[in-house]
């Protein structure tokens, strides 16, 4: 279809251009505000604002299936991609148990290695990722399961690089991810920074921190800022800054 659309487009520019033109600026117009969404939406699940993240996904959450389990679940995401581990903890406590909470496995499973990687818990964070990348892939298009795939195998590599075991490959596969899923941006990130530090590039690590947002005591992120500036030459966030709200 792409195809057949492309050499309409070609054959239509070249016989009328008056008209190619008018139908190029009717499409683009009816398709610039679902991307200016799409790209509003990239910028807030990148800002590390988790009161942000939440308050763009509100209108969603009225139309969650089994509120009572998933809205719990997408808050303790929401929290556990800010560093909020405690309040993500919280959340998933508060999900309520039953036949969603069992086929939301992968949404349990990739919160949770977040979080036991964050809290310092390397070996479950491993098992978990493991088990994550074991389970079948969901019935879906290529495109779905290729992006499922690529999510699970780098948060593997995102276990990995908290346990100090990172591979060959798993720095590119990080910086991928982070830069593919908006969610786990910074996630990604700082896994990807402990790899470059592992393997010997602190300058590589600097580079991937120096756009990181200016987290409030209470992200677990500020930790992990403060420790990796220490050693790649970033300069220190200032203290009880208010750039990026807590919850």
């Amino acid at each position: 279809m792409s195809a057949a659309l492309a050499a309409f487009a070609v054959r239509l520019a070249a016989r009328e251009p008056l008209t190619a033109i008018v139908l190029a600026a009717l499409i683009g117009g009816s398709m610039l505000p679902a991307y200016l969404a799409r790209r509003r939406m990239r910028d807030v699940l990148r800002s590390g604002d988790v009161v942000s993240v939440l308050a763009a996904w509100s209108e969603s959450f009225a139309r969650i299936p089994h509120p009572e389990t998933m809205r719990p679940l997408i808050t303790a995401a929401a929290f556990a991609s800010c560093g909020w581990l405690e309040q993500a903890r919280t959340a998933m406590e508060r999900s309520a148990r039953g036949p969603a909470w069992d086929a939301a496995l992968e949404h349990r499973l990739f919160v949770e290695t977040l979080l036991d990687a964050f809290e310092g818990d390397r070996e479950t964070a491993l098992q978990k990722a493991s088990r994550l990348c074991s389970l079948p892939m969901p019935v879906a298009g290529p495109f779905m399961r290729s992006r499922v795939r690529a999510l699970r195998e780098a948060l593997t590599a995102f276990a990995r690089a908290f346990a100090h075991a990172s591979r060959e490959g798993d720095l590119a596969l990080l910086e991928r991810a982070s830069n593919k899923s908006p969610l786990v941006h910074w996630a990604m990130r700082y896994a990807a920074a402990v790899a470059a530090v592992d393997r010997g590039q602190p300058t590589h690590a600097k580079r991937l921190l120096e756009t990181a947002p200016r987290w409030p005591e209470g992200s677990a992120f500020r930790s992990f800022h403060t420790e990796l500036a220490s050693v790649v030459g970033l300069t220190p966030l200032p203290p009880g800054s208010s750039a990026s709200r807590g919850p």
